[in-house]
């Protein structure tokens, strides 16, 4: 029996030699004669064979091999040798898995806690009232601004953001392909509020990565969702109705969730974002429920940074004792992963919609360099963080992996301790 590399199956040459299913989000880790067989179960235009019938049975299982050829769902042919998938190269060490690519900074919301204090949106006048037909309201309501918005506001010149071009994304994602990266999180901004998202978005099947979607969910309807290439789509919901609204604008809520309910009917997995605040405080038991119920994959809690337009908006601030406590709410395995003895972001890098690149979003006021420079350039200038050189002592450590550097560093010292970590293990300061 010959048997070939699943579509959605990609080798990487990491630390470890490993195979990364694209669609389940799985990296699994293989020893030398077992890369060796799957590379050739890539390469071979008739499949590849082995009498190792455990090995080829959990293969199967798991979806990495197929009895089938795969194929091209851009063009309808079988792939030929390994001409569309990436080389396999040794990627750096520490290898860079997950790529934060801001394609625009442009927003259709201006959130009260958002760490971007400047945006697109920020001269544009407000209009009377409609009804809103997005979220199937029957009554009128007064048009919040990121519904007064049209077309023609969000490509006028007055609109002063910055966006990634459809040439420097490609060649962006090719790099990373290249450096043998795993997952690439499109965000904003609002994403879908690029200028050229559907060229972005024809393009985006061409690259061996898993693409996670991140947006506020109000631009998302049926159309847009039957043409989506992406593998998950990522929705913030800060709180129940009240709570949410108060943070991000009038009617969002019911928006927000609608698209949520439109994604996951429509297959996506569905994952949410959530940050915690003064006025979400009593909902965080009902909000698990309630994702849980309607089928979210992933949710993330964190705290936002007093960065950004939250420096003004005090209300909506938090001390650690306030706030740490609710870290303990959220499940699944997060956006991206770390290692034993090192901090937040071992594998992660962030690119701007001005093309500058950091280590995270929060230091792209201290960019490493630029697009211009690459991205292989640019990741060597990234020092991991080794949690032994933290002026973190407790026993909870490595669980917490240091908390937020850029939380800490706000706090008062880089090297210092994330005290809303801190309050999440109970711990004195």
């Amino acid at each position: 029996m010959q048997y070939f590399l699943a579509r959605d199956s990609i080798l990487k040459r990491l630390e470890t030699p490993s195979v990364y299913h694209i669609k389940k989000d799985e990296l699994y880790e293989l020893d030398a004669e077992a890369f060796e067989f799957l590379k050739g179960c890539c390469s071979a235009e008739k499949g590849y064979g082995s009498d190792d019938k455990k090995f080829i049975d959990y293969c199967m299982r798991e979806g990495i091999l197929t009895k089938e050829p795969p194929y091209n769902k851009l063009r309808g042919t079988k792939i030929q040798n390994d001409k569309r998938r990436p080389p396999i190269k040794k990627s750096p060490v520490p290898s860079l898995r997950y790529l934060e690519l801001q394609i625009t900074d442009r927003c259709n919301l201006r959130c009260r806690h958002c760490y971007i204090d400047t945006n697109s949106i920020s001269k544009l006048s407000l209009r009377g009232g409609r009804r809103d037909r997005r979220s199937n309201l029957k009554k009128e309501i007064a048009t919040p601004f990121w519904l007064a918005m049209t077309d023609k506001d969000i490509t006028s010149e007055k609109v002063k953001a910055s966006e990634l071009s459809v040439t420097q994304i490609k060649n962006i994602l090719t790099e990373f392909e290249e450096m043998q990266g795993l997952r690439v999180l499109i965000t904003g901004g609002e994403p879908l509020l690029h200028s050229r998202f559907k060229e972005i978005n024809s393009i985006l099947p061409k690259f061996f990565l898993r693409k996670s979607l991140f947006t506020n969910g109000l631009l998302l309807n049926k159309k847009m969702l039957k043409n989506l290439n992406v593998h998950e789509i990522q929705i913030s919901i800060d709180g129940l109705e009240d709570a949410h609204d108060s943070l991000r604008g009038k009617g969002t809520f019911r928006i927000a969730i609608r698209s949520i309910e439109l994604a996951t009917e429509s297959g996506f997995e569905v994952s949410v974002s959530t940050m915690v605040h003064p006025k979400n405080l009593m909902d965080f038991d009902k909000m698990e429920n309630l994702f849980k119920k309607i089928g979210i994959k992933d949710w993330t809690v964190d705290i936002p940074c007093i960065t950004g337009r939250l420096k003004r908006n005090t209300e909506f601030q938090l001390s650690p004792k306030q706030a740490g406590k609710y870290l303990k709410y959220g499940y699944g395995g997060g956006i991206h992963s770390g290692e034993k003895g090192f901090g937040c972001g071992l594998h992660l890098m962030s690119i701007s919609a001005n093309g500058k690149i950091s280590k995270c979003t929060f230091y792209s006021d201290r960019a490493v360099g630029t697009i211009k420079d690459r991205l292989r350039k640019c990741w060597k200038k990234i020092k991991p963080i080794r949690l032994d050189k933290l002026d973190c002592d407790c026993k909870y450590i490595e669980e917490c992996r240091g908390g937020c550097r850029y939380r800490a560093e706000m706090l008062g010292d880089a090297k210092g301790k994330d005290l809303y970590r801190c309050a999440l293990y109970g711990q004195s300061f």
